[in-house]
């Protein structure tokens, strides 16, 4: 028995098939972010209002999926299993692709092979944070401490080879010091540890840091930046409280695909992002977390890549930070 098709059915389904030799509109499905960085965390808050803005803009889920921990690796295992056909991203810090190489005698991944930059998000400075009940007022107080007895004095941070880690490393060469580094699971460990006086300082933003800080169990005494930072005006930067003269802290964030990611993909992911950043609402909320925009062209992120990973190799090379797994 034959069957028949009428006109209006051919019709739709003439208008929902893709053109010979057309590929469907990009996502045509779910858009999977894998991220490296723990739920809760300052980079987590502003990826989730990307992937909401990103959701709506698509017409399709962009579901944030984190997996924290090893130093990146274990988010950055599940992207590499995944296809490379633009619908499962990597939230990266900058680091697992410019310090981190410098960091493991074996890698994983290769960091300039198995992966493309899709764009920054963000980057941010840092502030130095001690307990609120800490004597310590400055950074002056806090390296005191660290000359008057080496190795007593420990700083912490949320993975080895995260920012915090080789800033506090970065910090300890600058100052003639030595301290001992207490590395967590994730930031939230973290910053409670450092409000009860179990480790004595680390390296946090407003988006991290900040709700222990506004609840009165962390207080500042450095920025490590090169201005103060806007919100913070009685917080002294690190060279003005007793540090090393213009010592400066800078991380960032973005987001990375599987190497063979159509590259049309990739600059349409890279548009859409930046689009949203260009909504009126989104820096404002961007600066509650401490940071600010690090919207680059696709052919400067290889060059600022390349630029990071030098100078972090110096750093790893001088405090002898080289790991194994």
């Amino acid at each position: 028995m034959k069957k028949t098709i009428t006109a209006a059915a051919a019709a739709f389904m003439l208008a929902n098939t893709p053109a010979f030799g057309q590929a469907p509109k990009y996502p045509a499905k779910p858009v999977r972010i894998v991220s490296a960085f723990s739920t809760g965390s300052g980079a987590d808050a502003m990826l989730r209002i990307v992937a909401d803005r990103l959701s709506k803009a698509w017409g399709q889920a962009v579901v944030v999926e984190n997996k924290p921990g090893g130093t990146g690796f274990i988010a950055a295992a599940d992207v590499m299993r995944s296809p490379a056909d633009g619908y499962t991203l990597f939230h990266a810090d900058g680091l697992n692709f410019t310090a981190v190489p410098h960091l493991y005698k074996k890698m994983p991944y290769d960091a300039q092979k198995d992966f493309v930059p899709v764009i920054p998000l963000h980057h941010s400075n840092f502030f130095i944070a001690v307990s609120s009940q800490s004597k310590w007022n400055s950074a002056g107080d806090l390296l005191a401490a660290a000359k008057a007895a080496p190795g007593r004095v420990t700083y912490g941070s949320w993975q080895i080879g995260s920012v915090a880690h080789l800033a506090g490393a970065a910090l300890e060469t600058a100052s003639g010091t030595h301290m001992t580094h207490v590395p967590f699971k994730d930031v939230g460990q973290l910053y409670a540890s450092v409000a009860n006086g179990d480790v004595d300082w680390a390296f946090g933003t407003p988006g991290s840091a900040g709700p222990l800080q506004q609840a009165g169990k962390l207080k500042f005494i450095g920025w490590a930046g090169t201005e103060r930072l806007a919100g913070y005006p009685d917080v002294p930067l690190v060279g003005e409280s007793g540090g090393p003269a213009g010592f400066q802290v800078s991380g960032w964030v973005g987001l990375f695909a599987p190497a063979g990611t159509p590259r049309t993909l990739v600059d349409q992911v890279n548009r859409d992002v930046a689009a949203i950043y260009g909504q009126a609402d989104v820096p404002s909320k961007m600066i509650q977390f401490g940071y600010m925009p690090l919207l680059i062209k696709l052919q400067e992120v290889s060059a600022l890549i390349r630029k990071e990973s030098e100078a972090y190799a110096k750093i790893v090379k001088e405090n002898n930070l080289t790991l194994d797994q």
